[in-house]
């Protein structure tokens, strides 16, 4: 840019008002800009008004008709100072938007009283223009400094309350004491829900599955029971947000856990956990029999060969026909024309292998302690084809 210097009966002018422009400024950002309405009646106000003096002073020192030899040592400060004030506001609470509108209607208020001055002193167009355009590239200089300071402080802001929160996910499925959580939540400023619910999220569709959960969600990473997937914690999901959680997570390949205190959250990911390694689908709860039925493998296993021992002489061809017949039995209440429908035969094909089966069991299948170890034994889909986990 060309050197330019303001005439010295104009600057001595503006530098007389630079106070007045400086409370003008302020208080137009506080009539405008809604963020800005109660700014000033803390020590942050302080900083503003101090700033926006700083900056004006600068700018004058800088085409003034005395100018430093070194225009970068005069510019440090104010860009200095700008960038300290991006990031208080960051602190503050107040967005980058707002920052930025305040520094637009700063540029505003200030052009229109100093060009007022050089107007009132017969400064010529070409001067003008050429003023015009020092005073919006300087205002332009100092938004881009506090813009800066306002991203690196919310960047390193939310990198810090991420952690914090993250330190609770830790700490409730690490098991730690209530008093111990609770005060992590502090830390993080986070209000605890009545509920959380577990959600396992393939690394790729975090993101996706997290732009619907409610805000306050927790999230980790990197758990050693999980393969490139996330756990989130949602707060407070049930009845319709839990429909509308599972249409978007089904097909994304999330698994989503019941609902517990939040304190108890651990037990909802452990379920969700649970279900993921099954492959059983999105939605724990309706997975439940299975859950129970394949909780204890071994159990299970030393079940099914004590509740089937009856047919533990037969080849097995006719003992698989005989088991399929038996669970279809119990689970459609002998009712042989649906059993017969289930396993696509005959209805007198049902009636001969439930005698042979008799013949084996003998009053047995009338004892309602042996047709309930049998229900449990043959209840799950895996019950046909040996011990699940086995």
């Amino acid at each position: 840019m060309r050197p330019f210097t303001l005439p010295a009966e104009v600057e001595a002018a503006i530098r007389m008002q630079l106070p007045q422009v400086a409370d003008d400024i302020v208080e137009t950002i506080v009539a405008e800009v809604p963020s800005y309405e109660n700014a000033f009646v803390d020590q942050m106000g302080e900083v503003i008004r101090n700033a926006v003096q700083l900056a004006l002073r600068t700018f004058l020192s800088l085409v003034s008709h005395r100018r430093d030899p070194d225009p970068d040592r005069l510019l440090r400060p104010a860009i200095d100072g700008a960038y300290q004030l991006g990031r208080g506001e960051a602190r503050s609470g107040r967005t980058i938007d707002a920052l930025l509108a305040a520094y637009r209607i700063g540029a505003r208020v200030a052009w229109r009283q100093l060009s007022g001055h050089a107007v009132a002193h017969d400064s010529g167009a070409p001067m003008l223009a050429e003023f015009a355009e020092r005073v919006f590239a300087y205002i332009d200089q100092l938004s881009a400094a506090s813009a800066a300071g306002h991203a690196d402080e919310s960047a390193s802001t939310g990198r810090a309350r991420h952690r914090l929160l993250e330190r609770i996910v830790r700490a409730l499925l690490e098991g730690e004491p209530e008093p111990a959580v609770v005060r992590h939540a502090e830390r993080a400023e986070w209000t605890p829900p009545e509920t959380l619910t577990a959600v396992i999220a393939p690394d790729a569709h975090a993101g996706t599955v997290l732009q619907s959960l409610p805000a306050g969600t927790l999230q980790a990473a990197e758990l050693p029971d999980l393969d490139e997937a996330v756990l989130l914690f949602a707060p407070d999901v049930h009845r319709w947000a839990r429909s509308a959680l599972l249409r978007v997570a089904e097909p994304l390949g999330c698994v989503v856990g019941p609902g517990r205190p939040w304190l108890d959250a651990r037990s909802s990911y452990l379920r969700a956990l649970r279900v993921r390694q099954l492959g059983l689908g999105a939605d724990t709860e309706a997975h439940l029999p299975a859950l129970v039925l394949t909780a204890d493998p071994l159990a299970l296993a030393d079940l099914r060969a004590q509740a089937l021992e009856p047919l533990a002489g037969l080849r097995p061809a006719s003992a698989a026909k005989l088991t399929e017949t038996l669970r279809a039995w119990l689970l459609h209440q002998g009712r042989r024309d649906e059993v017969a429908e289930a396993l696509f035969v005959h209805p007198q094909t049902v009636r001969y292998r439930m005698t042979q089966l008799r013949d084996l069991y003998g009053d047995r299948l009338e004892d309602p302690e042996t047709v309930l170890a049998l229900t449990i034994a043959l209840g799950h889909e895996d019950g046909l084809g040996g011990p699940v986990g086995g």
